[in-house]
């Protein structure tokens, strides 16, 4: 008896002694190869292959410990996809703490307002924390792969700084960004001014493309904008040359010539009345507002006075003699 007492009791201690280091353990910080160590997991891993990823990412500890504690704190399969970071003094506790509650470290892309398609996509392929899926996707694969397929996808995402897990897809920004323009759209829609000439939701979007890039400054959005209505409503062409610019393409050089506006083309608003077939660029919340209800104005022309402002004129005599003392 006092031989199985002797055993018990070692089991006891032995088990007390476990137990104190595990307490221990989960309470000292990990050890790191580095200040910060960084781990991205993506969804479908598995808790143990979680351990090993942090393990081989810098952490000191024996990945079967770690997976030993996800499996025994019983929030192993609460663990969420995305990408984390930890510093000095972490301790396993709160390394788990920081996967279930899906801290994670992000990164952001601004996209600019006025900016073409081409350009957002060229921003997303130079962000270094973005996995690059549709780097071989034409506009029309792309937009299926977002859930807009037949859709143009100029004008249709909206300029913003988008914050993501570092590691996700370039899709994941994308779709963000169409779904926030369908927003604000259908939000501008429902401001519109009444006798607006526009007649849907896409015409606005046009429209609010050709104010986003013919504004100087912002005081002048809604005037702007004012002039392109009164021309709608009187049949007049646009005569905007960044539609022109945009029909160019990559072939427009900087200097838009006589040529360019004497040869025809759907974007060419000198020589086609109304509005183009597409947006020509991704106009912010400030230039979709301008768009449905413009500032009320006489005026059909506006040249810009070298300083950033225009000038408005009501009538042509008005606006040439404007253009001879701005810009002749």
């Amino acid at each position: 008896m006092k031989f199985l007492r002797r055993c018990l009791l070692l089991i006891v201690l032995a088990a007390l002694a476990v137990g104190g280091a595990a307490v221990w353990w989960l309470q000292a910080p990990l050890a790191l190869a580095a200040d910060s160590v960084e781990v991205s997991i993506e969804p479908g891993t598995s808790p143990r292959e979680v351990a090993n990823l942090w393990s081989q990412a810098g952490v000191r500890s024996n990945a079967f410990l770690l997976y030993e504690w996800f499996r025994w704190s019983g929030q192993a399969r609460k663990i969420r996809a995305g990408s984390y970071q930890i510093g000095q003094g972490t301790t396993p506790r709160a390394l788990l703490d920081k996967m279930v509650r899906g801290d994670e470290v992000l990164a952001n892309v601004r996209l600019i307002d006025g900016w073409t398609f081409r350009q957002f996509r060229a921003e997303l392929a130079r962000a270094p924390d973005l996995k690059q899926t549709t780097a071989g996707m034409s506009e029309a694969e792309l937009m299926a792969a977002i859930g807009a397929p037949g859709l143009p996808p100029e004008g249709r995402f909206f300029p913003d700084t988008y914050a993501f897990s570092k590691g996700a897809s370039d899709l994941v920004v994308l779709k963000r960004a169409h779904r926030t323009m369908q927003r604000q759209l259908a939000a501008a829609w429902e401001e519109r001014a009444s006798g607006t000439p526009l007649k849907s939701m896409d015409e606005a979007l046009v429209l609010a493309s050709i104010v986003e890039k013919e504004t100087g400054v912002a005081s002048e959005r809604g005037l702007v904008a004012g002039v392109f209505v009164n021309r709608l409503k009187i049949g007049m062409p646009l005569q905007t040359d960044p539609t022109v610019i945009y029909g160019l393409g990559p072939s427009f050089d900087g200097n838009l010539r006589k040529r360019d506006l004497q040869t025809d083309g759907p974007y060419n608003s000198y020589l086609r009345a109304g509005l183009p077939p597409t947006p020509i660029a991704m106009p912010g919340k400030a230039a979709l507002l301008a768009a449905v209800r413009p500032d009320p104005t006489k005026a059909l022309y506006f040249v810009a006075r070298g300083n950033g402002t225009s000038q408005f004129s009501d009538n042509l005599a008005d606006h040439n003699r404007a253009v001879n003392q701005y810009q002749r």
